[in-house]
């Protein structure tokens, strides 16, 4: 399996595909599938396998870098920052994105921040004191 399997760019998404390529890239990182200093496919390599324009990949590694999760060097190709706190960065704005998710599915659903809080908390073991239930 190569290194770009995968990625799954979707036209139905509703995310421009430079973000959903972006987020990958941040997820890799984040999970640590790729390293601080590992090199990213080129741009043209990603473009033929992702079946997208070139120019969709530049902007994706174009904000990326932007972002300090990469950088570039000139006829090198794209790396991995080795920024140490890059890794803790993008598992903290993973989390809070998924915390966002769920408090907006928790507001769908008629559930408060409140009963939100208590029930992660139950989810994750930790000892509270019992709520009245009404």
């Amino acid at each position: 399996m190569d290194r770009h399997s995968t990625f799954v760019i979707s036209q139905t998404d509703g995310r421009p595909m430079y973000r959903q390529i972006m987020e990958h890239i941040k997820q890799s990182v984040t999970v640590e599938d790729w390293p601080p200093g590992h090199a990213l496919p080129s741009i043209r390599e990603l473009a033929v396998a992702l079946q997208v324009s070139v120019i969709t990949v530049k902007r994706a590694y174009q904000e990326l870098e932007r972002e300090g999760v990469i950088v570039t060097q000139h006829g090198k190709g794209s790396f991995v920052a080795r920024d140490s706190d890059l890794k803790s960065g993008l598992q903290r704005a993973e989390l809070d994105r998924l915390l966002e998710s769920s408090l907006d599915l928790a507001r769908l659903l008629g559930v408060s921040p409140d009963e939100l809080t208590q029930r992660l908390l139950e989810l994750s073991g930790a000892h509270t004191p019992t709520m009245e239930k009404k």
